[in-house]
Protein backbone atom coordinates (compact mmCIF):
# COMPACT_ATOMS: atom_id res chain seq x y z
CA UNK A 1 0.00 0.00 0.00
CA UNK A 2 3.14 2.32 0.66
CA UNK A 3 4.55 2.27 -2.19
CA UNK A 4 1.11 2.95 -4.37
CA UNK A 5 0.72 5.59 -2.04
CA UNK A 6 4.18 7.28 -2.85
CA UNK A 7 3.84 6.12 -6.61
CA UNK A 8 0.41 7.56 -7.12
CA UNK A 9 0.94 10.95 -5.30
CA UNK A 10 4.36 11.86 -6.77
CA UNK A 11 3.02 11.32 -10.22
CA UNK A 12 -0.38 12.65 -9.68
CA UNK A 13 1.13 15.95 -8.76
CA UNK A 14 3.74 15.67 -11.16
CA UNK A 15 1.33 15.43 -14.11
CA UNK A 16 -0.41 18.57 -12.78
CA UNK A 17 3.09 20.63 -13.58
CA UNK A 18 3.78 20.81 -9.80
CA UNK A 19 7.70 21.42 -9.49
CA UNK A 20 9.51 18.13 -8.28
CA UNK A 21 10.58 19.75 -4.67
CA UNK A 22 7.01 20.70 -3.42
CA UNK A 23 5.79 17.03 -5.30
CA UNK A 24 8.35 15.02 -2.83
CA UNK A 25 7.30 16.99 -0.24
CA UNK A 26 3.58 15.68 -0.78
CA UNK A 27 4.90 12.19 -1.15
CA UNK A 28 6.31 12.99 2.48
CA UNK A 29 3.14 14.05 3.51
CA UNK A 30 1.09 11.53 2.16
CA UNK A 31 3.22 8.63 3.84
CA UNK A 32 2.83 10.63 6.99
CA UNK A 33 -1.14 10.45 6.78
CA UNK A 34 -0.64 6.55 5.77
CA UNK A 35 1.40 5.65 9.14
CA UNK A 36 -1.07 7.82 11.15
CA UNK A 37 0.98 10.70 12.04
CA UNK A 38 1.64 14.29 10.77
CA UNK A 39 4.24 16.16 12.05
CA UNK A 40 5.35 19.68 10.52
CA UNK A 41 8.30 20.21 12.99
CA UNK A 42 9.31 17.02 11.67
CA UNK A 43 9.01 17.76 8.14
CA UNK A 44 10.53 20.75 8.33
CA UNK A 45 13.82 19.25 10.22
CA UNK A 46 14.31 16.62 7.45
CA UNK A 47 14.39 19.53 5.02
CA UNK A 48 16.76 21.36 6.96
CA UNK A 49 19.02 18.17 7.30
CA UNK A 50 18.67 17.67 3.57
CA UNK A 51 21.08 20.56 2.44
CA UNK A 52 22.65 20.78 5.50
CA UNK A 53 25.18 18.04 4.60
CA UNK A 54 28.80 19.00 4.40
CA UNK A 55 29.54 17.14 0.99
CA UNK A 56 27.01 18.98 -0.53
CA UNK A 57 29.12 22.07 -0.33
CA UNK A 58 31.02 20.74 -3.01
CA UNK A 59 27.62 21.48 -5.72
CA UNK A 60 27.66 25.69 -5.74
CA UNK A 61 31.26 25.32 -6.05
CA UNK A 62 31.50 23.07 -8.99
CA UNK A 63 28.62 25.05 -10.54
CA UNK A 64 30.59 28.60 -9.89
CA UNK A 65 33.43 26.59 -11.68
CA UNK A 66 32.21 25.72 -14.47
CA UNK A 67 30.38 29.15 -14.92
CA UNK A 68 33.54 30.90 -14.52
CA UNK A 69 35.10 28.30 -17.20
CA UNK A 70 32.35 29.34 -19.90
CA UNK A 71 32.35 32.81 -19.27
CA UNK A 72 36.07 32.88 -18.66
CA UNK A 73 37.61 31.62 -21.89
CA UNK A 74 38.22 28.14 -21.11
CA UNK A 75 35.63 26.74 -22.99
CA UNK A 76 37.02 28.61 -26.21
CA UNK A 77 40.58 27.10 -25.28
CA UNK A 78 39.45 23.55 -25.37
CA UNK A 79 38.14 23.76 -28.73
CA UNK A 80 41.16 25.55 -29.78
CA UNK A 81 43.01 22.43 -28.98
CA UNK A 82 40.54 20.10 -30.18
CA UNK A 83 40.78 21.43 -33.45
CA UNK A 84 44.15 22.10 -33.75
CA UNK A 85 44.76 17.92 -33.61
CA UNK A 86 41.21 16.94 -35.05
CA UNK A 87 39.95 19.28 -37.02
CA UNK A 88 41.84 17.95 -40.54
CA UNK A 89 40.19 14.31 -40.47
CA UNK A 90 37.34 13.95 -42.52
CA UNK A 91 33.87 15.01 -40.62
CA UNK A 92 37.15 16.69 -38.33
CA UNK A 93 34.51 19.06 -36.61
CA UNK A 94 32.31 15.88 -34.83
CA UNK A 95 35.67 14.57 -33.49
CA UNK A 96 36.25 17.93 -32.17
CA UNK A 97 33.25 18.00 -30.51
CA UNK A 98 33.74 14.14 -28.82
CA UNK A 99 37.22 15.60 -27.68
CA UNK A 100 36.03 19.16 -26.37
CA UNK A 101 33.16 17.30 -24.87
CA UNK A 102 36.05 14.93 -22.69
CA UNK A 103 38.35 17.95 -21.66
CA UNK A 104 35.51 19.76 -20.57
CA UNK A 105 33.97 16.73 -18.75
CA UNK A 106 36.91 16.91 -16.72
CA UNK A 107 36.35 20.61 -15.54
CA UNK A 108 32.99 21.26 -15.11
CA UNK A 109 30.67 18.16 -14.52
CA UNK A 110 27.49 19.36 -15.70
CA UNK A 111 25.94 18.44 -18.72
CA UNK A 112 24.00 21.17 -19.63
CA UNK A 113 26.96 23.67 -18.75
CA UNK A 114 29.14 21.76 -21.20
CA UNK A 115 26.53 21.21 -24.12
CA UNK A 116 25.40 25.14 -24.20
CA UNK A 117 29.07 25.91 -24.21
CA UNK A 118 30.02 23.48 -27.06
CA UNK A 119 26.63 23.98 -28.90
CA UNK A 120 27.28 27.89 -28.72
CA UNK A 121 30.94 27.54 -30.13
CA UNK A 122 30.34 24.85 -32.55
CA UNK A 123 27.14 24.43 -34.13
CA UNK A 124 27.76 27.81 -36.02
CA UNK A 125 31.04 26.43 -37.30
CA UNK A 126 29.45 22.90 -38.47
CA UNK A 127 26.56 24.88 -40.33
CA UNK A 128 28.48 27.25 -42.30
CA UNK A 129 31.00 24.70 -42.86
CA UNK A 130 27.88 22.26 -44.20
CA UNK A 131 27.79 19.72 -41.58
CA UNK A 132 23.78 18.02 -41.63
CA UNK A 133 22.54 20.14 -39.08
CA UNK A 134 20.48 17.15 -37.12
CA UNK A 135 23.25 15.03 -36.70
CA UNK A 136 25.66 17.96 -35.79
CA UNK A 137 22.82 19.12 -32.58
CA UNK A 138 22.50 15.24 -32.30
CA UNK A 139 26.31 14.68 -32.00
CA UNK A 140 26.84 17.84 -29.69
CA UNK A 141 24.32 17.00 -27.27
CA UNK A 142 25.41 12.88 -26.92
CA UNK A 143 28.88 14.85 -26.22
CA UNK A 144 27.61 16.94 -23.38
CA UNK A 145 26.53 14.33 -21.18
CA UNK A 146 29.71 12.98 -20.52
CA UNK A 147 29.93 15.94 -18.54
CA UNK A 148 28.02 14.20 -15.35
CA UNK A 149 30.14 11.03 -15.34
CA UNK A 150 33.77 12.07 -15.95
CA UNK A 151 35.17 13.80 -13.08
CA UNK A 152 34.18 16.06 -11.02
CA UNK A 153 30.78 15.09 -11.25
CA UNK A 154 27.34 17.13 -9.58
CA UNK A 155 25.50 14.08 -10.23
CA UNK A 156 28.08 11.82 -8.60
CA UNK A 157 27.93 14.04 -5.27
CA UNK A 158 24.40 13.99 -4.91
CA UNK A 159 24.08 10.23 -5.22
CA UNK A 160 27.57 9.58 -2.94
CA UNK A 161 25.31 12.28 -0.27
CA UNK A 162 21.72 10.37 -0.88
CA UNK A 163 22.91 7.16 -1.15
CA UNK A 164 26.32 7.21 1.53
CA UNK A 165 28.27 6.08 -1.23
CA UNK A 166 32.19 6.73 -1.46
CA UNK A 167 32.46 10.19 -3.75
CA UNK A 168 36.09 9.74 -3.95
CA UNK A 169 35.47 6.47 -5.68
CA UNK A 170 32.34 7.39 -7.96
CA UNK A 171 34.64 9.61 -8.87
CA UNK A 172 37.47 7.57 -9.81
CA UNK A 173 34.83 5.26 -11.17
CA UNK A 174 33.28 7.45 -13.95
CA UNK A 175 36.89 7.66 -15.89
CA UNK A 176 37.18 4.53 -17.82
CA UNK A 177 33.30 4.52 -18.77
CA UNK A 178 33.69 8.21 -19.36
CA UNK A 179 36.36 7.52 -21.97
CA UNK A 180 34.13 4.47 -23.73
CA UNK A 181 31.21 7.24 -23.99
CA UNK A 182 33.26 9.26 -26.03
CA UNK A 183 34.99 6.16 -28.25
CA UNK A 184 31.39 4.91 -28.70
CA UNK A 185 29.61 8.14 -30.02
CA UNK A 186 32.85 8.66 -32.14
CA UNK A 187 32.19 5.45 -34.09
CA UNK A 188 28.54 6.26 -34.12
CA UNK A 189 29.83 9.56 -35.81
CA UNK A 190 31.59 7.76 -38.42
CA UNK A 191 29.25 5.52 -39.37
CA UNK A 192 26.89 8.79 -39.50
CA UNK A 193 29.47 11.04 -41.58
CA UNK A 194 30.46 7.80 -43.47
CA UNK A 195 29.88 8.70 -47.61
CA UNK A 196 28.93 12.22 -46.60
CA UNK A 197 30.74 15.05 -48.49
CA UNK A 198 31.87 16.87 -45.53
CA UNK A 199 34.48 19.15 -45.62
CA UNK A 200 38.48 18.74 -44.73
CA UNK A 201 40.31 21.42 -42.93
CA UNK A 202 44.41 21.47 -43.39
CA UNK A 203 45.92 19.78 -41.26
CA UNK A 204 47.72 21.89 -38.74
CA UNK A 205 51.07 21.82 -38.13
CA UNK A 206 53.60 21.18 -34.98
CA UNK A 207 53.95 24.72 -34.18
CA UNK A 208 50.88 25.46 -34.17
CA UNK A 209 49.27 22.38 -32.73
CA UNK A 210 52.73 23.40 -29.94
CA UNK A 211 50.80 27.27 -29.48
CA UNK A 212 47.56 26.22 -28.81
CA UNK A 213 48.01 23.72 -26.44
CA UNK A 214 50.76 26.42 -24.77
CA UNK A 215 47.38 28.64 -24.55
CA UNK A 216 44.99 26.19 -22.95
CA UNK A 217 47.63 24.71 -20.76
CA UNK A 218 46.16 26.25 -17.71
CA UNK A 219 42.72 24.66 -18.86
CA UNK A 220 44.08 21.05 -19.08
CA UNK A 221 45.80 21.64 -15.44
CA UNK A 222 42.39 22.10 -13.94
CA UNK A 223 41.39 18.17 -14.42
CA UNK A 224 44.83 17.05 -13.57
CA UNK A 225 44.77 18.96 -10.25
CA UNK A 226 41.11 17.85 -9.24
CA UNK A 227 41.76 13.60 -10.24
CA UNK A 228 45.79 14.26 -8.90
CA UNK A 229 44.49 16.27 -5.01
CA UNK A 230 41.98 13.32 -5.16
CA UNK A 231 43.94 9.82 -6.35
CA UNK A 232 46.94 11.15 -3.77
CA UNK A 233 44.38 12.13 -0.77
CA UNK A 234 45.67 15.77 -0.39
CA UNK A 235 41.75 17.10 -0.35
CA UNK A 236 38.12 15.60 -0.09
CA UNK A 237 35.77 16.64 -3.21
CA UNK A 238 34.27 18.90 -1.40
CA UNK A 239 37.50 20.50 -1.16
CA UNK A 240 38.24 19.64 -4.76
CA UNK A 241 35.46 21.87 -5.48
CA UNK A 242 36.50 24.83 -3.71
CA UNK A 243 39.96 24.53 -5.16
CA UNK A 244 38.40 24.21 -8.95
CA UNK A 245 36.65 27.22 -8.00
CA UNK A 246 39.29 29.28 -6.65
CA UNK A 247 41.37 27.82 -9.75
CA UNK A 248 39.28 28.85 -12.33
CA UNK A 249 38.61 32.37 -10.84
CA UNK A 250 42.12 33.05 -10.88
CA UNK A 251 42.74 31.74 -14.39
CA UNK A 252 39.71 33.76 -16.08
CA UNK A 253 40.93 36.89 -14.15
CA UNK A 254 44.83 37.55 -13.74
CA UNK A 255 45.98 35.01 -16.56
CA UNK A 256 43.70 35.11 -19.42
CA UNK A 257 41.73 38.48 -18.09
CA UNK A 258 38.83 37.76 -20.23
CA UNK A 259 36.57 37.96 -17.16
CA UNK A 260 35.64 41.38 -15.74
CA UNK A 261 33.48 42.87 -12.76
CA UNK A 262 30.43 42.96 -14.46
CA UNK A 263 30.73 39.27 -16.02
CA UNK A 264 31.74 37.91 -12.64
CA UNK A 265 28.85 39.51 -11.11
CA UNK A 266 26.32 37.35 -13.49
CA UNK A 267 28.62 34.38 -12.98
CA UNK A 268 27.82 34.66 -9.49
CA UNK A 269 24.03 35.38 -10.16
CA UNK A 270 23.49 32.52 -12.07
CA UNK A 271 25.88 29.74 -10.00
CA UNK A 272 23.51 30.93 -6.72
CA UNK A 273 20.28 30.38 -8.76
CA UNK A 274 21.72 26.76 -9.16
CA UNK A 275 22.55 26.15 -6.47
CA UNK A 276 19.17 27.52 -4.65
CA UNK A 277 17.47 24.96 -6.93
CA UNK A 278 19.16 21.74 -6.39
CA UNK A 279 19.66 22.18 -2.66
CA UNK A 280 15.97 23.00 -2.42
CA UNK A 281 15.52 19.35 -3.94
CA UNK A 282 17.86 17.95 -1.64
CA UNK A 283 16.30 19.11 0.79
CA UNK A 284 12.51 17.88 -0.41
CA UNK A 285 14.53 14.84 -0.96
CA UNK A 286 15.59 14.05 2.52
CA UNK A 287 12.16 14.38 3.99
CA UNK A 288 10.94 12.23 1.24
CA UNK A 289 13.10 10.00 2.04
CA UNK A 290 12.98 9.30 5.67
CA UNK A 291 9.29 9.14 5.09
CA UNK A 292 10.39 6.13 2.94
CA UNK A 293 12.41 4.71 5.52
CA UNK A 294 9.62 4.69 8.13
CA UNK A 295 6.81 3.45 5.87
CA UNK A 296 9.88 0.20 4.94
CA UNK A 297 9.45 0.92 1.47
CA UNK A 298 13.03 -0.39 0.71
CA UNK A 299 12.17 -3.89 2.17
CA UNK A 300 9.04 -4.67 0.43
CA UNK A 301 11.08 -3.72 -2.89
CA UNK A 302 13.39 -5.68 -1.83
CA UNK A 303 10.50 -8.70 -1.44
CA UNK A 304 8.59 -7.88 -4.85
CA UNK A 305 11.96 -8.26 -6.76
CA UNK A 306 13.55 -11.41 -4.58
CA UNK A 307 13.31 -13.85 -7.49
CA UNK A 308 16.10 -11.74 -9.14
CA UNK A 309 18.20 -10.32 -6.68
CA UNK A 310 20.06 -13.88 -6.63
CA UNK A 311 21.00 -13.12 -10.37
CA UNK A 312 23.43 -9.63 -10.27
CA UNK A 313 22.96 -9.69 -14.11
CA UNK A 314 19.65 -9.78 -14.56
CA UNK A 315 18.86 -7.48 -11.74
CA UNK A 316 21.35 -4.70 -13.46
CA UNK A 317 19.01 -5.21 -17.06
CA UNK A 318 16.14 -4.51 -14.94
CA UNK A 319 17.25 -1.74 -13.38
CA UNK A 320 18.94 -0.20 -16.29
CA UNK A 321 15.82 -0.69 -18.33
CA UNK A 322 13.55 1.32 -15.65
CA UNK A 323 16.17 4.37 -15.16
CA UNK A 324 16.20 4.34 -19.08
CA UNK A 325 12.10 4.87 -19.11
CA UNK A 326 12.07 7.05 -16.16
CA UNK A 327 14.67 8.92 -17.37
CA UNK A 328 12.25 9.74 -20.37
CA UNK A 329 10.09 11.49 -18.43
CA UNK A 330 12.08 12.54 -15.43
CA UNK A 331 14.99 14.69 -14.91
CA UNK A 332 18.52 13.49 -13.60
CA UNK A 333 18.66 15.34 -10.32
CA UNK A 334 15.02 14.33 -9.38
CA UNK A 335 15.85 10.68 -10.62
CA UNK A 336 18.39 10.41 -8.30
CA UNK A 337 16.83 12.14 -5.15
CA UNK A 338 13.67 9.48 -5.80
CA UNK A 339 14.96 6.11 -6.72
CA UNK A 340 18.31 6.30 -5.53
CA UNK A 341 17.38 5.67 -1.72
CA UNK A 342 15.03 3.12 -3.09
CA UNK A 343 17.08 0.95 -5.81
CA UNK A 344 20.70 1.02 -3.85
CA UNK A 345 19.71 -1.14 -0.81
CA UNK A 346 18.18 -3.27 -3.76
CA UNK A 347 21.56 -3.72 -5.28
CA UNK A 348 23.38 -4.17 -2.29
CA UNK A 349 20.49 -7.40 -2.11
CA UNK A 350 21.06 -8.41 -5.10
CA UNK A 351 25.12 -8.14 -4.36
CA UNK A 352 26.11 -5.72 -7.15
CA UNK A 353 28.95 -3.47 -5.98
CA UNK A 354 27.19 0.23 -4.54
CA UNK A 355 30.03 2.23 -6.85
CA UNK A 356 29.36 0.34 -9.76
CA UNK A 357 25.90 0.49 -9.26
CA UNK A 358 26.59 4.37 -8.64
CA UNK A 359 27.89 5.02 -11.95
CA UNK A 360 25.09 3.00 -13.70
CA UNK A 361 23.00 4.79 -12.86
CA UNK A 362 24.17 7.67 -13.47
CA UNK A 363 24.77 6.84 -17.05
CA UNK A 364 21.18 5.26 -17.65
CA UNK A 365 19.95 8.95 -16.00
CA UNK A 366 22.69 10.79 -18.33
CA UNK A 367 20.77 8.96 -21.54
CA UNK A 368 17.36 10.17 -20.06
CA UNK A 369 18.74 13.87 -21.22
CA UNK A 370 19.11 13.30 -24.65
CA UNK A 371 15.93 11.14 -24.65
CA UNK A 372 12.48 12.73 -25.46
CA UNK A 373 9.68 13.99 -24.51
CA UNK A 374 11.65 15.59 -21.64
CA UNK A 375 15.38 15.88 -22.89
CA UNK A 376 17.26 18.61 -21.03
CA UNK A 377 19.79 18.87 -22.88
CA UNK A 378 18.04 18.54 -26.14
CA UNK A 379 16.54 21.85 -25.26
CA UNK A 380 19.21 23.52 -24.43
CA UNK A 381 21.04 22.42 -28.24
CA UNK A 382 17.51 23.25 -29.73
CA UNK A 383 17.42 26.78 -27.81
CA UNK A 384 20.94 27.71 -28.65
CA UNK A 385 20.85 26.18 -32.60
CA UNK A 386 17.55 27.64 -33.11
CA UNK A 387 16.53 24.70 -35.09
CA UNK A 388 13.30 22.35 -34.39
CA UNK A 389 13.07 19.82 -31.58
CA UNK A 390 12.27 17.13 -34.41
CA UNK A 391 15.54 17.73 -36.07
CA UNK A 392 17.74 17.39 -32.78
CA UNK A 393 15.48 14.15 -31.82
CA UNK A 394 16.17 12.39 -35.04
CA UNK A 395 19.77 13.44 -35.37
CA UNK A 396 20.69 12.20 -31.38
CA UNK A 397 18.97 8.71 -32.10
CA UNK A 398 22.61 6.91 -33.60
CA UNK A 399 24.49 8.07 -30.34
CA UNK A 400 21.19 6.83 -28.27
CA UNK A 401 21.92 3.66 -29.47
CA UNK A 402 24.99 3.61 -29.33
CA UNK A 403 25.15 4.34 -25.54
CA UNK A 404 22.59 1.84 -25.06
CA UNK A 405 25.20 -0.79 -26.31
CA UNK A 406 28.10 0.45 -24.47
CA UNK A 407 25.33 0.07 -21.19
CA UNK A 408 24.72 -3.47 -22.17
CA UNK A 409 28.69 -4.20 -22.40
CA UNK A 410 29.24 -3.22 -18.88
CA UNK A 411 25.93 -4.67 -17.48
CA UNK A 412 27.30 -8.29 -19.55
CA UNK A 413 30.90 -6.94 -18.00
CA UNK A 414 31.40 -5.20 -14.79
CA UNK A 415 34.84 -5.61 -14.69
CA UNK A 416 35.00 -3.04 -16.83
CA UNK A 417 34.09 -0.75 -13.94
CA UNK A 418 35.26 -2.27 -11.19
CA UNK A 419 38.74 -3.39 -12.19
CA UNK A 420 40.20 0.10 -12.78
CA UNK A 421 38.18 1.44 -10.11
CA UNK A 422 40.40 -0.89 -7.92
CA UNK A 423 43.82 0.05 -9.98
CA UNK A 424 42.99 3.58 -9.48
CA UNK A 425 42.24 3.23 -5.87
Amino acid sequence: MAIAIFLVVLFSAMSIGVPIAYALMLTAVALMYHLDFFNAQLLAQNVQAGFDNFPLLAVPFFVLAGELMTAGGLSQRIVDLARAFFGHVRGGLGYVAIGASVLLASMSGSAIADTAALATLLLPMMKRQGYPHGSSAGLIASGGIIGPIIPPSMPFIIYGVTTNTSISQLFIAGIVPGILMAVAIAIAWGWVAKGKDLPVAEKESWGTRLQVLRRSIWALLLPIIIIGGLRGGIFTPTEAAVVAAVYALIITTLVYRELNLAALYQVLVRASKTTSVVMFLAGAAMASSYMITLADLPNQLIELFAPILDKPMLFMLAAVLFLLIIGMVMDLTPSILILAPVLAPMAAAAGVDPVYFGLMFIMAGCIGLITPPVGTVLNVVSGVGKMPMESVVKGVLPFITAYILLLGVLILFPQIVTWPLKWLS
